[in-house]
């Protein structure tokens, strides 16, 4: 009986430990800003970098001379007739999650194993807006055509696609409003890859202020507090 108590015991604080470590690197990694190269291209593009308090989205002009956003997620997947928008908001994350999780009260044991471990599938979810008010946890950044075009490429590299070669909206109830929709995404989500990670990795792509790694929104946001 002792040894299989030592033996618990020792899992026990083997896991804290991990824990302890992976929150402390995340936390000091997170904040350390990531290389940037120096640009003199007029900085004309708004964006906006948001989080709901665990999960960010990149939020972006709806048209602009590079995209129109609404050819690529069209307005009719949404459940609302709306077409009116000035921005588009986009994450990425853990399909089992964004369909099946409205709420953390409806977080399921078997939904957060599949997300950590990376053997499930992902989304995309696209939310568009009519306005963006900054907050503690919306910040507004002001980009070049360069940089905003790396954001474009890195989200379209992160849909799946049809024969037709046009993303694949996921057929759902699961909407949070009416002017949103999900689609199919690549890559696995786990704890190492979060859906703040693809924020950041994006945001390092475009040129933009990001952490080192980070899997939480509080790193990101960080880099963009006055």
């Amino acid at each position: 009986m002792k040894k299989i108590l030592k033996v618990l015991l020792y899992i026990l604080i083997t896991i804290i430990v991990i824990a302890f470590v992976y929150w402390l690197s995340e936390r000091i990694l997170s904040r350390m800003s990531a290389h940037r190269e120096p640009s003199m291209i007029p900085k004309q593009v708004t964006v906006y970098i948001m989080s709901n308090g665990v999960h960010t989205d990149l939020v972006l002009p709806v048209k602009t001379n590079q995209i129109d956003w609404s050819v690529l997620f069209p307005f009719q997947n949404n459940k609302g007739k709306e077409t009116n928008y000035s921005y588009m908001g986009v994450g990425w994350g853990d399909k089992g999650f964004y369909l099946n999780t409205p709420e953390w009260k409806d977080l399921k044991a078997s939904t957060a194993f599949v997300a950590a471990t990376g053997i499930g599938e992902t989304a995309l979810h696209v939310t568009y807006h009519n306005e963006i008010t900054e907050s503690e946890l919306c910040f507004k950044y002001m980009i070049d055509t360069v940089q905003y075009q790396s954001l474009i490429d890195f989200v379209k590299l992160s849909l799946e696609y049809n024969d037709e070669n046009k993303p694949i909206v996921i057929n759902t109830n699961a909407q949070y409003g009416d002017s949103d929709a999900f689609y199919e995404a690549k890559g696995s989500y786990s704890m190492f890859y979060s859906c703040n990670t693809w924020t950041n990795e994006a945001l390092k792509k475009a040129n933009m202020p990001a952490g080192i790694w980070a899997t939480l929104d509080k790193g990101i946001l960080s880099h963009y507090k006055k």
